[in-house]
């Protein structure tokens, strides 16, 4: 077999991976729907609805080859009414929307500043031939601001961080905006799982720290988490946004985004809107219970507890599946250290969360 040794590696290392079919019994505290918008059936029918009054179903091509419908430019023109910037572009996926930003715009003579624990698509995106990245420390302001130092002299500079990141649930530092700003340099925000959690309108870290758009901001969200569809989108000035579409390949090259996921994401934003109140209140009950009974405090809904052990973790979140609970057991190279990465989401009552919380602190794995 091709890769045998390989595999065997793997699962001796505790790293192996393998499908699982979602268990719709199980209580869900595993998934990024962070606002249990997924199961929200007044959101489907009311999308289903809209399009079946259409005189098609799907996207048919590219945003640039006939495949940009008025349900894309709607939902754009409302995305950027709801955070603030001037244009706005849909495509299929997070990871994409990070290959698109990345590859298109560290051009030669440029210098990419990346947070060390940045997403694994960003990553990706860096190594291609010709991008100079040079990798900070998380969230270490003073590194980020001495790397400038040392390359004054770069063409442009690109700063790629987090809103709150995916796996140590941490928010960025508000002082990477300002540094950005005096050094007029680009600042990519990937706002995957903190748009739709944090700020007064629940817009994302932009909202939440008050920061007001500048040109050199660049915002990236996806649709598959807080929102509860499918999809990606990329807000940023015109300028940017008129490059993208003539240089990102993953805009150029690939479907448009499915009306579908288009219409569920817009209704989704609607809701989020009308229902801002109700949600934040019901995040920071759930922030409370994990405080109270693990002892860890969390910004957003992502809460991870250190396990340091590859195997362990797995054994802890398999225990935790047979009593009825989803959780997330999350191995190297994805963290430095084993982690149970538990969601506190919408989708499962409060009682339902402090169960699970009493369940962990039982393992001894609590910050307390």
């Amino acid at each position: 077999m091709y890769y045998e040794n390989e595999l065997k590696a793997l699962k001796r290392a505790g790293r192996y991976r393998s499908r699982e079919i979602v268990d719709n019994t199980v209580l869900d505290f595993a998934s990024n729907d962070y606002l249990g918008l997924s199961h929200r059936s007044e959101l489907h029918e009311s999308t289903c609805r809209a399009l079946s009054d259409l005189p098609l179903h799907s996207s048919k091509a590219s945003l640039l080859v006939n495949g940009y419908h008025k349900i894309h430019f709607d939902f754009e023109q409302a995305l950027c009414s709801a955070n603030g910037f001037e244009e706005g572009i849909i495509l299929g996926s997070g990871f994409n929307a990070n290959i698109a930003l990345i590859e298109s715009l560290v051009r030669k003579g440029d210098v990419l500043f990346m947070d060390e624990k940045y997403h694994a698509s960003g990553v990706l995106a860096s190594n291609l031939k010709g991008i100079r990245v040079v990798f900070f420390r998380h969230n270490d302001v003073e590194e980020l601001k001495q790397l400038f130092l040392q390359f004054s002299k770069t063409k442009r500079k690109i700063v790629a961080i987090e809103g709150i990141y995916s796996m140590d649930g941490d928010l960025c530092e508000r002082e990477i905006f300002d540094i950005c700003e005096e050094e007029d340099a680009l600042l990519i925000v990937d706002e995957a799982h903190s748009s739709g959690v944090i700020g007064d309108n629940l817009m994302g870290v932009f909202d939440y720290y008050n920061i007001p758009v500048k040109p050199n901001h660049i915002k990236m969200g996806t649709l598959g988490k807080a929102y509860g569809s499918f999809g990606a989108f990329i807000l940023a000035s015109s300028h940017i946004a008129e490059y993208l579409l003539n240089r990102a390949k993953p805009i150029i090259y690939a479907t448009s985004l499915s009306l579908y996921d288009t219409l569920l994401a817009h209704n989704s934003l609607k809701f989020i809107q009308e229902n801002k109140e109700f949600l934040k209140d019901e995040i920071a009950l759930r922030q409370e219970i994990i405080y109270e009974e693990l002892g860890i405090k969390v910004e957003g809904l992502i809460v991870p507890i250190l396990i340091d052990d590859n195997k362990k973790v797995i054994k802890i979140k398999d225990e935790l599946l047979l009593e009825g609970f989803a959780v997330g057991g999350i191995r190297q190279p994805t963290v430095e250290k084993a982690i149970i990465r538990l969601i506190a989401r919408l989708g499962q009552s409060p009682d339902e969360l402090r169960v699970l919380c009493k369940k962990i602190a039982t393992f001894g794995y609590t910050d307390k």
